[in-house]
Order: C-alpha cells, then sequence, then structure tokens
C-alpha cells in the first residue's frame, strides 16, 4: 500500500525541521553512518534490456494487428525507451510502430535533455511552440502508411493528446493498447534483480529502524528514521506510512494527532526504488509491552492470511482465486463477510514493479491467469475500526515452480519485522 502523503514526509525528512524533530532523533539519523549502501554494483536497465522490449513489443503488434502505439511519459515511457519526463501541456510522447524504428517528439528547447536519457535508437522530431505537436506524430505514422491504421493508446494516456491525434489524423483507428500493459506484468531476471534490491533496502532499512522507535514519537520521526535509513542504504525512498494505535485501523491513516505509547500498535507501510523498481513491504508490531491477547490473535491471523495467499498463488489460477481464498478463511474466523468490516476491507494484493500499483490485483473477480514473472504485493490485513488494526505485506514473483518471496514474512508477534 502507499500513502497518500508522502511528498509531505519526504519534504520534511529533506528539510529537517518539523518541530517534532529532537537533538536525540538527529543524534539517531546520524547513526545511519554505519550502513553500507546494497545498491552498489546493481546493473541497470540497459540497451540490450530495451531493444528485447521493443522487439517483443512489436511481435506481439504484429500477432494483434496493432500497427503502433503511442505513450506518454511516465513509467512506460522509461520502460520502453529509457526517456526520463514529466507530463504537462506541452506533450512530449512516444510512437512505437509495429516495423521499424521509434518515433519520440518533443519541444524544440527540450530536445538537449530527452536526448540525455534516450537509451534506444530512436528518431527524434521537435515541435516549435507555435506549431502542434499531434501533427508531427501524424505525420511520422502517414510516412509509416499506417494513417488509416490500428492506433493502440497507451491506458495512462490523457485525454487531449488522443483527441489530438484523433482531429490530425481523423482515418485512424484508435484502440486500446493490448501489448504495454502484458509486457510490464511479466518482469524479466533482470527486473526481478531489481526489485529484489529493493526488497533487501527496505528490509535492512526496517530492521534499523524498529531499534530506534521510542514512547512519544509522532509518525513524521519514524518516517524520518526510515528515510534516513533506506537512504543510507542506496535506495530511493517512495513513501513511509506510519500508522499508531487506532489509527492503524483505517488502511491509509487518520489525521488526528498520534504518538507511540506503550502496549499500542505501530503499523508501517514503506517502500522505495532501486534502479526504477519498487519494494513495497509493511510490518505491525507491539511497542514496549507484552501483546494482549486481541493483538495477538489478529496479528496471527493475518499471519495465515498471508501464508493462505502464497499458497493459492498457482500458475495458470485467475488472480482473483487468491484474494477469495483469503477472505474465506477470514470469514471462518468471524470476520466479514465479504468487504466488510471488521475485517480485510481492501483487496489481499495488487501488481508492483516499476510503480508501486501496477495491473494486475489480487481481487474478487479478477480472471486474469498467473504466469511467470508476475509480481504482486500479499497484504491481506484486518482492521478493527475504534480499536486497531495490522498488517504484513510482503512481495512475490511468479517462478516456474509456483510464488518467490522478494521479503519474508515475519514468524511471530515477538519478531515481528523478519
Amino acid at each position: 500500500m502507499l500513502t497518500p502523503d508522502r511528498r509531505s514526509l519526504l519534504g520534511y525528512a529533506a528539510a529537517g525541521i518539523a518541530a517534532a524533530v529532537t537533538p536525540r532523533l538527529f543524534a539517531q539519523e546520524r547513526a545511519t553512518e554505519a550502513l553500507t549502501s546494497l545498491t552498489q554494483g546493481i546493473t541497470p536497465i540497459g540497451r540490450a534490456e530495451r531493444a528485447d522490449r521493443l522487439s517483443r513489443a512489436q511481435a506481439m503488434m504484429q500477432a494483434q494487428g496493432i500497427d503502433a502505439l503511442l505513450i506518454e511519459p511516465g513509467a512506460s515511457l522509461i520502460y520502453y525507451s529509457g526517456v526520463r519526463w514529466w507530463r504537462s501541456e506541452r506533450l512530449t510522447a512516444m510512437v512505437i510502430p509495429a516495423s521499424g524504428t521509434p518515433l519520440i517528439i518533443c519541444p524544440f528547447f527540450e530536445k538537449p535533455s530527452i536526448d540525455e536519457s534516450l537509451g534506444i535508437p530512436a528518431q527524434v522530431r521537435v515541435w516549435q511552440e507555435h506549431e502542434s505537436p499531434h501533427a508531427l506524430v501524424a505525420a511520422f505514422l502517414t510516412e509509416k502508411g499506417l494513417a488509416k491504421g490500428r492506433i493502440g493508446i497507451e491506458e495512462t494516456v490523457r485525454y487531449f493528446a488522443v483527441d489530438g491525434l484523433k482531429a490530425a489524423l481523423p482515418q485512424a483507428r484508435l484502440t486500446t493498447d493490448p501489448v504495454t500493459r502484458a509486457l510490464r506484468m511479466r518482469k524479466t531476471p533482470a527486473e526481478i534483480a531489481l526489485m529484489q534490491t529493493a526488497a533487501d533496502v527496505t528490509m535492512a532499512a526496517y530492521r534499523w529502524t524498529y531499534r530506534q522507535v521510542k514512547a512519544g514519537m509522532t509518525p513524521a520521526d519514524i518516517g524520518a528514521l526510515m528515510t534516513a535509513a533506506t537512504t543510507a542504504l542506496g535506495g530511493k525512498t517512495e513513501f513511509n506510512l506510519v500508522l499508531l494505535g487506532e489509527a492503524a485501523a483505517y488502511p491509509h491513516g487518520s489525521g488526528k494527532p498520534q504518538a507511540v505509547r506503550a502496549g499500542e500498535v505501530v503499523l508501517m507501510d514503506c517502500g522505495c526504488t532501486v534502479g526504477d523498481y519498487q519494494s513495497d513491504i509493511s510490518r505491525t508490531f507491539v511497542y514496549g509491552a507484552t501483546p494482549t491477547a486481541q493483538q495477538r490473535t489478529v496479528w496471527n491471523d493475518v499471519s495465515q492470511g498471508q501464508a493462505i495467499a502464497f499458497a493459492a498463488a498457482k500458475l495458470g489460477t485467475p488472480a482473483g482465486s487468491v484474494d477469495d481464498a483469503v477472505r474465506a478463511h477470514y470469514e471462518r474466523r468471524g470476520y466479514g463477510p465479504g468487504y466488510a468490516l471488521p475485517g480485510l476491507s481492501h483487496r489481499t494484493g495488487h501488481g508492483i514493479g516499476m510503480e508501486g500499483h501496477e495491473p494486475v490485483n489480487l481481487v474478487h473477480g479478477e480472471t486474469t491467469k498467473l504466469d511467470i514473472g508476475m509480481c504482486f504485493s500479499n497484504e491481506p490485513g484486518l482492521y478493527l475500526p475504534g480499536t486497531m488494526g495490522v498488517r504484513m505485506e510482503d512481495c512475490f514473483h511468479m517462478t516456474a515452480q509456483g510464488p518467490a518471496w522478494f521479503s519474508k514474512p515475519p514468524v511471530s508477534i515477538e519478531e515481528p519485522i523478519g
């Protein structure tokens, strides 16, 4: 899971000026100097890997009758081209034809910056401020004999880009992109290796941060510690969601003031990026006291839920069946029914890769069959409004032998990190 307010946490950690930060916390952050980077020597995605992606994409396009794909900046543009850019009213885009060299269009004054991260052979055409970027795309497709072609639109492309292309190339047949999602869902060994390193960084940061938690700390205090450790270990923090006590009953938290108190749960949901690939791991523990019977029961139920989800994740089975298996177990334990509270109020897991949340999800009704290379979070949390919540989250990837963990779940509430 991701926090909806991760930017504020990161800004806080970088500035170090929030009132909650004490000299003791600064000393603890400085202690991260003893941590050693885990990302030295990683192999980033290179030209050969991206060339293979384009080759596989074009083969799929030809098989499915797609003449070209339209991609905007974001994870999919990085995936295919290496180009790291943002979205604005000035259109930068990539067109992948079913055969031949791709095209990248961008504003004239942005070309030097685009060239810096371009990781594939591609045409780069520019448009001036008074010109239409859609006309550049239309001209390229017309030159390729695709003015009446079937053009796949990547699922995150904005409406104005689609509408502009439709106006510039009225005889083209615009359709959904069936290729990019299928490719990105199935990770290669190179992608799996980067995700494994990201998970290793997050787990090492958890182990360090867990020992630093003290009574009275706020979510921001703990998040700053986790960010400092993640940075020292070589990762880029993506999010640190920290929920304390009763706030843990709400999957994405509460705006009420929170502080660590003995005997209450601490729920942490954290992730980082290494080489463009993410981790997403959650841990729940009881601070400074022996767990109550209720805390122990709920923690053990979630642990069993994770194990059931992992066992249900078999090659060729629908992704939704994993969620169904967990929910059936929880209902037998008296939670629910279905997504009702108290119980598991959200899906069992989501896809993960270059983005923290990617298709497909482990959710009731999802018919996509599990396949080699697919990666998922496994987070069947239990939430008891007004009391507490417990979420453990570890990600796994599908192999020829079945699911394999990126991080292994903790074994007991007495050893809650793992």
